[in-house]
């Protein structure tokens, strides 16, 4: 992909951020990249790995994240502020996509007190996924690494199976359940761990397809500062991470 291309889906992408609160359709966000709506629809899912529609969900709901935990702002304000016009439809995609209410969400102070829950997901369990993360250099992110494995792009609701690392390194998987996943990883370095404008290192491969007998090659993959051009972590991994750290030191 060329970087006048690039540059035109970050465009539209800033211009989402920019107008978070107002009606936005595909063809605005067609517009203001300078493509036709076709064309950017298929660019756009090219270079994100997600639809348009989509990622301005995400961003949504990403913002809505953001104010809950540093405003005073109702669940009724914030659902217009960031974009809704039902707080009903707000709240169930919020709790489908972050996995807590947005009440709870805000009481918890964005911490959720599962992870993975094994029972969720039906179907033979058959294979193992594992591998290795790098950090980005050798200086390197060296802080408390989320892993899972999730059935779309976009990392939210519950996944289907997920570790925490203390630092970057090896990982695995097992009992990973037949179908199609695509794997996240996610870490915010130890220095900005309580810091809101920190931004997280992340790695995603996939889809990864499971069936009766797969065997699962090592995965080798790098860490990397996250991007405009990334899709929204909805599931809050930070928060998750630092509830399974409070239990396993008690």
């Amino acid at each position: 992909m060329d970087s006048r291309t690039e540059e035109s889906i970050q465009r539209a992408i800033e211009s989402i951020h920019q107008n978070i609160d107002k009606r936005i359709t595909i063809d605005d966000m067609a517009k203001t990249a300078m493509f036709s709506k076709f064309h950017f629809t298929r660019l756009f899912q090219r270079m994100t790995g997600v639809s348009p529609g989509r990622f301005l969900s995400a961003v949504r709901l990403e913002e809505a994240k953001k104010l809950l935990l540093t405003t005073s702002l109702s669940v009724t304000e914030i659902t217009y502020r960031v974009g809704y016009n039902s707080v009903g439809t707000f709240s169930t995609r919020f709790k489908n996509s972050v996995g807590l209410s947005p009440t709870a969400y805000r009481e918890l102070h964005g911490f959720t007190p599962r992870i993975c829950d094994e029972t969720r997901r039906p179907g033979k369990r058959t294979a193992v996924v594992h591998g290795d993360f790098a950090t980005p250099d050798s200086g390197g992110a060296q802080g408390t690494v989320f892993i899972g494995l999730f059935p779309d792009t976009i990392p939210q609701g519950t996944p289907v199976r997920c570790t925490i690392l203390d630092r970057p390194g090896p990982f695995r998987l097992e009992s990973v359940p037949e179908g199609v996943w695509y794997l996240l990883a996610q870490c915010v370095p130890s220095e900005l761990r309580d810091r809101s404008d920190a931004v997280p290192v992340v790695a995603a491969h996939g889809p990864i397809e499971i069936r009766p007998g797969t065997i699962t090659p090592p995965l080798e993959l790098r860490l990397r500062p996250m991007q405009l051009l990334d899709p929204p972590v909805l599931m809050a991994l930070t928060d998750v991470r630092r509830t399974a750290l409070s239990s396993a030191a008690s």
